[in-house]
């Protein structure tokens, strides 16, 4: 880590408490934990044993396919284990009208193999900064360029398109541009849509804790008064389903249909006295 790098986290955290008291002490509060975890998980021994030599992706998976066939043309480069979260997240999508955002275009290879896999109702959307990608535009792709570090640009980008189900970011890789890429486009994804970002490296990284500050709002519970077991949904919950985590990778799922509350409703007649039943 830089100094400047060190002098600009000191920074934004005396800002947040300044602006923010009540979140700077949820954040103190998640401190020893995190360390706990952080302790057990670079400790940890797996004693119910391994399967050595799994494949990285399942034998039914077209991208897999794609990229493994993939020996002429534009250039894609991906992670081996990429591929079976792509299909995991992504395979609802196919054949259906769906348009596609890919945040880093560099050799433009991904770009077709998107859409080979969600078919010929899908439409690609490519962000670089690099001008020279406006040269793999063609009827089922679009280029913008600009920075995604940049909030304009995105409202920009936003007033241009009609609607993005699937949000992909492999851009630049700094921690900055994927929270600014996130923050900036995670409200405007439709209902149902999946926002993936990749590459997030090293066990310190700024993104990956950003990241776990949403899963921790993910879990508020907000009671109704006097109706049982039941908790109001924040705005965050009532758009945000679920958030996965991989090696190197975050996807964050965003719901269908929003949830007007969370309730957890008895059923059955026989309980156990201490829980209070009849």
């Amino acid at each position: 880590m830089t100094i400047k790098t060190y002098l600009l986290g000191l920074y934004r955290l005396l800002k947040v408490m300044a602006t923010h008291p009540g979140y700077f002490v949820r954040g103190l509060n998640t401190l020893p934990p995190n360390c706990s975890a952080y302790r057990f998980s670079h400790a940890y021994k797996d004693t119910a044993g391994q399967r050595a030599g799994v494949s990285v992706s399942s034998p039914m998976n077209p991208l897999w396919d794609y990229f493994q066939k993939h020996e002429d043309g534009h250039g894609i480069w991906k992670w081996e284990h990429y591929f079976e979260i792509y299909h995991r997240h992504f395979s609802r999508f196919v054949g259906q009208k769906v348009n596609v955002l890919e945040v880093g275009i560099y050799s433009g290879g991904s770009l077709g193999m998107w859409r080979s896999y969600f078919g010929e109702k899908s439409h690609i959307y490519g962000v670089d900064i690099e001008e020279a990608c406006r040269g793999y535009e063609n009827d089922y792709t679009s280029v913008f360029i600009g920075d995604q570090a940049d909030r304009a640009f995105w409202s920009t980008f936003r007033k241009s398109v009609e609607g993005i189900d699937i949000i992909i970011d492999d851009g630049g890789h700094a921690p900055e541009q994927q929270q600014i890429t996130l923050e900036e486009m995670l409200p405007h994804l439709r209902p149902g849509g999946v926002y993936l970002c990749e590459d997030i490296h090293s066990v310190t990284n700024r993104f990956c804790g950003f990241v776990t500050g949403l899963t921790s709002e993910l879990n508020g519970v907000y009671p109704i008064s006097g109706s049982g077991l039941e908790s109001n949904v924040s705005p965050f919950q009532a758009s945000i389903h679920s958030i996965h985590y991989y090696p190197y990778v975050v996807v964050i799922e965003k719901h269908g249909v929003s949830p007007t509350k969370l309730s957890a409703p008895r059923h059955g007649t026989k309980w156990q006295p201490f829980l209070g039943g009849a």
